[in-house]
């Protein structure tokens, strides 16, 4: 599919929504970069643990340490023709996989509070957008980091669902954890998430609802497009 004019597509939402897995696809349909940010995020909190910046023995955050080391990270999406898809790397290293573990996710929230960082995330992502063709997915893509952009999203599930699908996505691949453990991190990230006094998970007022509790990542992949066919001008 080929859209007549460039766009930005900002899709934002709860934890688990799936906003990777459609941003992903919609972006191999049109054709375009597909930045997570929510991975930009983990990255960081990924880099603090390894460093022990983070004490998860009493689950303390040496924030001064994080902020006076940010110019030591370097993170970058990188396309890989095998998975057609951007990966994550940082200072020189494949990490989608370490992003993704259970430790990370617990503090992704609270380092992402953090206003240096923020502000050192908002700036990259901005830079990566300036020609716009992306899709971009994240908590304030539409409301903080391109408020202007032609066509924003706002994904929402039940806990519960989102709760189900993020462990068995867990467990699939090997990492043992329970349900409960799921649920209570993700109604913890939620809270975290909405609750924050920078950048707060939040609708903006022109970003279309898509709850995909009850559907396929096919069925709301087709919605999405059709959302698009309906606003922007595309060839035939």
């Amino acid at each position: 599919m080929k859209l007549l004019h460039d766009i930005i597509i900002a899709i934002d939402g709860y934890s688990s929504c799936g906003k990777s897995t459609l941003a992903k696809n919609l972006a191999r349909i049109l054709l375009y970069r597909h930045i997570d940010t929510g991975a930009m995020y983990r990255a960081i909190t990924y880099w603090a643990l390894k460093n022990n910046f983070i004490d998860i023995k009493t689950s303390s955050i040496n924030t001064k340490t994080i902020i006076d080391s940010l110019s030591q990270v370097m993170i970058e999406f990188r396309y890989n023709n095998k998975t057609l898809s951007n990966e994550l790397w940082l200072n020189e290293t494949f990490i989608e996989e370490e992003i993704r573990t259970p430790i990370v996710s617990e503090y992704t929230s609270q380092i992402s509070q953090i206003p240096e960082v923020r502000q050192k995330m908002v700036q990259l992502q901005q830079q990566m957008g300036q020609n716009k063709r992306i899709v971009m997915d994240g908590r304030d893509i539409g409301t903080v980091v391109f408020p202007n952009a032609e066509l924003k999203i706002f994904m929402t599930a039940d806990p519960y669902i989102r709760a189900q699908r993020r462990y068995d996505e867990l467990i699939t691949k090997g990492i043992r954890i329970s349900l409960e453990e799921v649920l209570n991190n993700i109604k913890e990230r939620d809270y975290l998430d909405t609750h924050r006094n920078i950048s707060p998970l939040r609708k903006a007022s022109d970003a279309i609802v898509l709850d995909n509790s009850h559907l396929t990542k096919e069925e709301q992949l087709e919605w999405v497009i059709e959302r698009i066919k309906e606003r922007f001008p595309y060839e035939h």
